[in-house]
């Protein structure tokens, strides 16, 4: 294996784990949640501020982000953010009012919005255009599987008493930040931005697509902006990170507070839509890059119909118990994950092409998480003033909407998006 490959394989796995680690600090507040429940000051209303701040920042932090990983370069403004979010996942398992909770969830969701954009421009400039579908999928496997790795441990951390009994909840934020510290030193240590910073003596080897070193600029902003494709994707992105978002949040309290499970079984049973998730990232992947042209939105919009189909059989599948729960929370999981990826990633890189990627995935992912802002508040309004079961038709609406707003780029392929951009 030379040099090349070797270096190759470094950032895959190094991006690959930093970005499963964000987790970390993301799904344990889904597992704390129901624990803060009752508490003064804490009742449904400001659970969902708390969830709302940290979506707010999130996706204003994804549009600017990303272009300032594009001018700066990846490395400084994703390490940036991964100390924010250890700082500020350590300070909510130290203070345990509603405003200081509020205001550290808001800064954990700036720190959470440099990790997507930034990486994926990593991986743009690393590897070659070719194959980019089946690339990302395996690549977009980090926050799927480290979905479902964050909320095993932030459960196994609440839910077990031997070590430090008397932090209670607070084990929930503490911990994940104590591993996400250790993959932060990594990341400093092993990332890099392109092959242009490897050695001279080894860029002769590189067989990626030549990295432009020019930076981006307003301009390629703008051309973003006025881009249809960009629009497109992330309006039919907003809705699907409105069902996704509901869910990874939520999941543990709807089964607690509806299905009456404990918050142990709750949290392990919702850990199955990431660890699903898998299967339906690399599915679409393969079959967007084999057997569609690398066209993404036939198999994304297939699948998001597939995603309301299950939202609107979840009532009838809860009526069998807890292995009919796991089986609609694990087809949700393949079938939201899958059109996530190709839409988040591969689309973003075929618009954006190496030099503007972070913005471009920046963009996507910002007009996406807007839908994340509604999440918190529909789930509350709607599960108390209809119940849950209303609620799950809400879900499938939005997932048969996203599917419809592909129709437009239902035959554009990687060179035509990046033409459509000019």
């Amino acid at each position: 294996m030379n040099f090349l490959k070797l270096e190759k394989n470094r950032i895959f796995t190094i991006t690959w784990i930093t970005y499963a680690g964000f987790y970390f600090c993301r799904r344990n507040l889904s597992i704390v949640l129901p624990m803060l429940h009752g508490m003064p000051g804490l009742d449904n209303i400001e659970l969902a501020n708390i969830v709302f701040g940290y979506s707010l920042l999130y996706a204003i932090g994804q549009f600017g982000c990303g272009f300032l990983s594009d001018y700066f370069g990846p490395t400084r403004i994703v390490g940036t953010g991964l100390i924010l979010v250890v700082v500020s996942n350590t300070l909510m398992g130290l203070h345990a009012s509603p405003l200081w909770l509020l205001v550290f969830a808001c800064i954990n969701g700036v720190g959470q919005s440099t990790g997507w954009s930034g990486l994926v421009k990593i991986m743009a400039s690393w590897f070659s255009s070719h194959q980019r579908g089946i690339v990302m999928a395996w690549w977009g496997t980090n926050y799927i599987l480290g979905g479902f790795l964050a909320t095993a441990f932030a459960t196994w951390v609440v839910a077990q008493h031997a070590i430090a009994p008397q932090l209670g909840w607070r084990r929930g934020f503490l911990f994940p930040a104590f591993i996400l510290l250790i993959i932060t030193v990594g990341f400093f240590l092993l990332a890099r931005n392109s092959p242009d910073e490897l050695p001279a003596s080894t860029k002769a080897e590189c067989d990626t697509e030549p990295v432009r070193k020019d930076r981006s600029n307003w301009s390629d902003l703008a051309a973003l902006l006025r881009s249809r494709s960009i629009w497109t994707i992330g309006s039919a992105y907003f809705f699907l990170e409105l069902y996704r978002y509901a869910l990874m949040f939520w999941l543990p309290f709807y089964m607690v507070s509806h299905l009456r499970y404990s918050l142990q079984t709750s949290g392990y049973v919702s850990s199955l839509y990431e660890l699903a998730g898998i299967a339906g990232a690399l599915l679409a992947g393969y079959i967007s890059d084999r057997f569609m042209q690398s066209r993404r939105a036939p198999i994304s919009a297939i699948m998001l119909c597939g995603l309301g189909i299950v939202a609107l059989g979840q009532m009838m599948l809860a009526r069998h118990g807890l292995v009919g729960t796991a089986i609609a929370v694990s087809l949700a999981g393949v079938l939201s994950y899958g059109p996530d990826t190709l839409l988040s990633g591969a689309a973003a890189q075929d618009i954006g092409e190496v030099k503007a990627t972070a913005t471009a995935s920046g963009l996507i992912d910002g007009i996406g998480h807007l839908g994340s802002l509604l999440s918190p508040y529909l789930v509350v309004y709607v599960s108390g003033r209809y119940g849950w079961d209303q609620l799950f038709l809400v879900f499938a609406a939005a997932a048969f909407v996203a599917a419809v707003v592909l129709i437009p780029v239902w035959n554009l392929r990687p060179a035509m998006l990046q033409e459509a951009r000019t």
